[in-house]
């Protein structure tokens, strides 16, 4: 079998020491939105990854929209990352830190009392979100964002991206995927703007190539990626005749910023649609940075797929829940523990640091 994955390489100007990346994920254990000691022992547990990617955090007050999930806007915030990356780098490993704001997928009882629930259209996301003090709720109605509200959202990004360095962060993940703000943007089902910043494909990808822009003026093109997440479904996104020159729209626009990277979601191995392989492949020839693959990968799939220049990293997701050794395991073919779903998203050690 080839061995590509466990191969050196680079990202901007990092050295990584495989190509296996930690996809970000919710894991919802940052009680009171700030990172505590033990996500410092979940990240560093899984420091052999060539690049982990954390959760998705948020740059502003106003895009905590789940419950527990950490933030990269308040000084306390920056204190406990701090603890995470000393932990992350002392044991060998690099790590970005995502950062997502949840938009309309949020509701008022996980936010605090000032914040707004922002979005680029007065349009409700489909469905019902957590929330600890009364269970399931329905999402609300979001505030149409003005063009202070978007100016303001851009500048929350540049300023979580200088925090992150100083947070000791690698770099930062622009998520742009999965329904959430940036995406939002992109989407039709949740932008019906008919100002510069909706209808046509060009207004479309504009606030995601601005936020793209402020981070890359803040702390350098090479320490920043975007994922992306075409064809996807999540959180009430639906895809629409312009999809593929929208993303290759999106693609030639972050090639004048120099990207580190971008990385594909793709959850049709969990029972979401299947991203065009056409768009996939067609995405890969046209960005100039690292691409970073994903989607229900193992190892041989991973080196195959390496070896055919589909992609030059391999995001892992699941199995590193439940497997913290998970490079070792992949490396030597031992059989991976399966991860309880049940705990993806309680407080507490069980189902997180007791694998």
């Amino acid at each position: 079998m080839s061995n590509t994955l466990f191969t050196p390489t680079t990202l901007g100007k990092l050295q990584l020491k495989n190509r296996i990346v930690m996809s970000p994920l919710t894991r919802s254990r940052a009680t009171g939105n700030v990172p505590n000691e033990l996500m410092q022992k979940y990240y560093k547990l899984r420091s052999e990854a060539g690049l982990i990617i954390t959760e998705g955090t948020s740059p502003s007050p106003n895009g905590l929209g789940y419950a527990r999930i950490p933030g990269m806007f308040s000084d306390a915030q920056v204190q406990g990352w701090k603890r995470v990356t000393d932990g992350v780098h002392a044991a060998g490993g690099r790590i970005f830190v995502q950062l997502m704001h949840t938009g309309r997928v949020s509701h008022p009882a996980n936010l605090a009392a000032d914040a707004r629930i922002v979005a680029p259209s007065a349009v409700a996301a489909p469905g019902e979100m957590w929330t600890d003090g009364n269970g399931m709720q329905p999402h609300p109605v979001p505030i149409a964002m003005s063009e202070d509200d978007i100016a303001a959202a851009i500048a929350e990004y540049a300023n979580a991206s200088k925090r992150a360095l100083e947070a000791g962060f690698d770099g930062v993940e622009l998520h742009a995927a999965n329904g959430y703000l940036i995406d939002q943007f992109l989407n039709t089902a949740s932008n019906q703007r008919t100002d510069r910043w909706g209808g046509s494909v060009e207004n479309r990808i504009r606030f995601a190539v601005e936020v793209a822009k402020a981070a890359v003026a803040a702390i350098g093109a090479d320490r920043v990626g975007m994922r992306i997440s075409p064809y996807g479904v999540f959180n009430g996104a639906t895809p629409d005749a312009k999809m593929d020159v929208m993303y290759l729209k999106l693609v030639e626009a972050l090639n004048e910023l120099d990207l580190a990277y971008i990385h594909i979601v793709d959850h049709s191995s969990m029972g979401a649609p299947e991203v065009s392989p056409e768009l996939k492949a067609r995405i890969r020839a046209n960005f100039k940075g690292k691409y970073i693959l994903s989607g229900g990968y193992d190892a041989a799939r991973a080196n195959a797929d390496l070896d055919a220049q589909k992609g030059d990293l391999v995001a892992f997701g699941r199995p590193f829940i439940s497997n913290p050794d998970l490079v070792q395991k992949l490396q030597n073919g031992t059989a991976l523990t399966a991860p309880d779903p049940a705990t993806f998203y309680t407080p507490g050690e069980k189902g997180y640091t007791d694998y």
